[in-house]
């Protein structure tokens, strides 16, 4: 009976062993011990006493933790599920480093020749990417202008992209029109949305701080270095530290004279400039849930002003119906679960929230519009990632068109992209009958529209349009304020929403939009 006992306690032992692979491949052995020899001791025994000094006594049939049997599931947050399916993990937590499977890499003009020299450098000047078809270089910051390095700089990403035959290369090759050029597309962070690049549960990484955009699709999306975009253009892999989360309750009716800008400016003053430093910011409620994709777009894109990792909404209809005919990549979306831990949680009620702006030099300098009414200012500008897109304009043209008067400063309209271009002068402006965009810009003496790119958002050369090359006072539709960041050191600007900065264009003034709404 003791042999009995012995021999049905090793089989259970070895069973629980190899079914939960703790020796691997090689079955047969353990510490040095050869399974047979087990066995043949366990059968001489019969007609002697066993000796187990020479075997291991045989394990208890071990009682395993619930969380590791499936019984209680360990919850998670939408950031820890997409990071934890990536690196083929069950389950991760904040503060864990783990390696990150990516399913896009993006770089453009302005950091794509410094990713393309490190790849090169470490992986050799023969190398290939990793995959070609999951890297995406999009020329968009410094495009037209005469200026001989940041023409260099597309010459670089053009020739980099025809020797490795990146699928997806938007190329502009005669600056003299955009219009000529079909594949150039305009700024990367709403190129990527518009062309499929933006999908749920992915992971998207992009050497541009406001990748973070992407995160209103349900993914994980964030801006990485050139050295990491270059190890990653390689391997497709990135070791990455789990970021904890932080969520933002956003309910209540959304009042007609805000917009999203408004909502994402009053975040960041509430939390300051590095209240989300290397943190997830999630984005749920009631106001969030009847916002359109480019609304989620504009919180998602400013939560690295905030110090944040990367933003995220959770996919939804809307999401779904956005990308409907723009991708026939599949998609999974994940979901935060119901007792996912979260490291803070701040609670909004969106229809008791006044038009905003962030004052220079900080997108933390958090004021009520109505309180800088006396501010005068030189010029507007609209564009960006932030504020180009057709529904940014779409706000302008609403407001200038109710208004029914000219402007009394010089303002800029500054098209993300081709689409959003073609589209200002194609999509009639609600209220105003069949004008668009263009001809309500028009009778109001703003700019015609320019080509689409970051133009002015970043500064860049001289000869960039619209750069702020004096100690001007300008209102805009952009993401940062702090000095020099237009151009000019001296120069002062007002972060605002679409809204702001129409009714401020038509008076010279900061203006609370309520006044024209």
């Amino acid at each position: 009976m003791a042999s009995a006992a012995i021999a049905a306690a090793t089989n259970i032992w070895t069973s629980s062993t190899f079914s939960h692979g703790v020796l691997g491949s090689s079955a047969s052995c353990f510490n040095g011990f050869k399974l047979e020899n087990i066995r043949a001791s366990s059968m001489s025994s019969r007609s002697s006493t066993l000796k187990v000094s020479a075997v291991m006594a045989p394990p208890q049939p071990q009682q395993r933790a619930p969380g590791s049997t499936g019984a209680i599931k360990h919850a998670m947050t939408m950031t820890e599920k997409i990071l934890a399916r990536a690196s083929e993990k069950t389950r991760i937590s904040p503060g864990e480093n783990v390696w990150v499977n990516a399913d896009v890499l993006m770089t453009h003009d302005v950091c794509g020749p410094g990713t393309i020299g490190i790849f090169k450098k470490e992986f050799g000047t023969d190398a290939k990417v990793w995959d070609r078809e999951k890297i995406v270089i999009i020329p968009d910051h410094y495009i037209f202008t005469e200026d001989e390095r940041a023409n260099r700089n597309v010459d670089i990403i053009r020739d980099f992209s025809h020797e490795q035959g990146i699928k997806y290369f938007y190329d502009i090759k005669d600056r003299s029109d955009f219009k000529v050029n079909p594949d150039y597309k305009g700024v990367c962070h709403v190129a990527l949305a518009q062309e499929g690049h933006c999908r749920p549960g992915e992971v998207l990484f992009g050497t541009d701080s406001h990748t973070c955009n992407a995160g209103a699709f349900g993914e994980f999306a964030t801006g990485i270095g050139n050295t990491d975009a270059g190890f990653v253009m390689g391997t497709g892999k990135l070791l990455v530290k789990v970021p904890p989360t932080l969520r933002f309750v956003l309910d209540g009716e959304m009042p007609h004279y805000l917009l999203a800008k408004d909502l994402i400016l009053q975040i960041i003053g509430e939390i300051s400039v590095s209240g989300a430093t290397y943190k997830a910011m999630e984005f749920v409620g009631t106001a969030v849930d009847s916002m359109t994709m480019e609304d989620r777009m504009t919180l998602c894109n400013m939560v690295v002003e905030a110090g944040g990792k990367n933003g995220v909404v959770a996919a939804d209809k809307v999401t779904f119906n956005y990308l409907e005919g723009k991708t026939n990549i599949p998609y999974e979306p994940v979901y935060s679960d119901d007792s996912a831990s979260f490291l803070k949680e701040y609670r909004f009620d969106v229809s008791k929230i006044e038009p905003l702006v962030a004052k220079p030099h900080s997108p933390d300098n958090r004021a009520l519009t109505r309180d800088c009414k006396n501010v005068k200012i030189d010029r507007v500008y609209v564009g960006s990632c932030t504020g180009g897109k057709i529904e940014d304009f779409m706000a302008v043209a609403k407001l200038l068109h109710s208004a029914g008067q000219k402007v009394k400063v010089p303002t800029f309209i500054v098209p993300a992209t081709q689409k959003v271009w073609v589209d200002l002068y194609m999509l009639p402006v609600p209220g105003a009958g069949d004008k668009s965009c263009a001809q309500v810009f028009e009778e109001a003496g703003c700019d015609t529209p320019a080509a689409p790119s970051c133009a002015a958002c970043l500064g860049g050369p001289k000869d960039t349009y619209a750069r702020m090359n004096e100690a001007q006072v300008c209102v805009s539709t952009t993401n940062r304020n702090f000095p020099g960041r237009m151009g000019n050191k001296e120069a002062q600007i007002y972060l605002a929403s679409p809204y702001t900065a129409a009714a401020s264009a038509l008076t010279g003034f900061v203006t609370d939009p309520r006044e024209f709404l």
